[in-house]
């Protein structure tokens, strides 16, 4: 059975729209979707980030969370016939206060995966609200119990292959620690990115404020260098068939371009097309 990408839906968030695109309207509220990923079609299913804890937990940063029964986990793994048991891997973009809220909520055969650099970066400081007490201790205890916990050193190692056909990357973008989920599917490379990119439009698409040609721009939340992020959006944009942020739906990439926009499952129909940039007239 090829390998599938499921979307899980764990609600919204209200928050400042230059917080996803950088100097965009700022002082307007937008609310954005916050997903997660259900990988299926190998030995066994696993999930790719866990949502945010509550809706009080999102008032910490002067957000507003949006969740309701539908959007608890168990409800949305349910959805695909799967029990929060049968995860054996719970894989982590990063670990901000939107994507590892509910590890708690896994038994702890289940291993939570992550990149080294990116525990180490939630404890630093630098982005210290968005690591909420909480979630971290909680690794802290799974970093105690065995088998609860492994870690990467994507910086070193390069990509790990966590099960046939999924590996882990290195993002070097967003946080010091954050990682990409590279999948093989049939219809060819889909990357769970993370933050890396939050919006397709006005990242991408038509690049909010960029002048120069085929530049993205970076989000409004990072924590390394306007750089970093560019080449790391780039570098997505030039390796993948198919890119899912957390914030934005699943977007269909040909040539370095979007152009298409796909909804539940990657690979899947694409519910918008875009056309093919023309750069040169006829």
């Amino acid at each position: 059975m090829a390998l599938e990408i499921k979307i899980l839906d764990y609600g919204d968030i209200e928050l400042e729209s230059s917080f996803l695109v950088l100097g965009r309207d700022c002082g307007r509220t937008r609310r954005v979707l916050t997903l997660g990923f259900l990988i299926l079609g190998g030995p066994y299913p696993v999930v790719v980030d866990t949502g945010y804890r509550s809706n009080q937990i999102m008032e910490t940063l002067g957000m507003r969370g949006l969740q309701y029964h539908e959007h608890m986990i168990e409800n949305q793994l349910a959805r695909h016939g799967v029990r929060m048991g049968d995860v054996r891997f719970v894989c982590h973009t990063h670990l901000h206060i939107d994507h590892a809220g509910k590890d708690d909520l896994f038994p702890m055969n289940t291993t939570v995966v992550l990149n080294r650099k990116e525990l180490e970066y939630s404890v630093s400081g630098l982005m210290h609200p968005q690591y909420p007490a909480p979630d971290i201790k909680h690794l802290i205890d799974r970093l105690h119990t065995k088998s609860a916990l492994r870690f990467l050193d994507l910086e070193i190692t390069g990509p790990i292959e966590l099960m046939p056909g999924v590996y882990c990357d290195a993002a070097n973008a967003h946080t010091e620690g954050s990682m990409n989920i590279i999948v093989h599917t049939a219809d060819g490379i889909a990357t769970i990115c993370g933050d890396v990119i939050y919006d397709f439009n006005d990242q991408i698409v038509t690049p909010f404020h960029e002048i120069h040609d085929w530049e993205p721009r970076t989000t409004g939340n990072h924590g390394t260098t306007k750089r970093a992020e560019k080449a790391a959006i780039k570098k997505l944009l030039s390796n993948s068939r198919y890119l899912l942020p957390v914030h934005d739906r699943p977007a269909k990439i040909e040539g370095g371009n979007v152009v298409g926009r796909l909804h539940d499952q990657v690979p899947g129909p694409v519910v918008q097309s875009l056309p093919q940039r023309n750069w040169f007239p006829a």
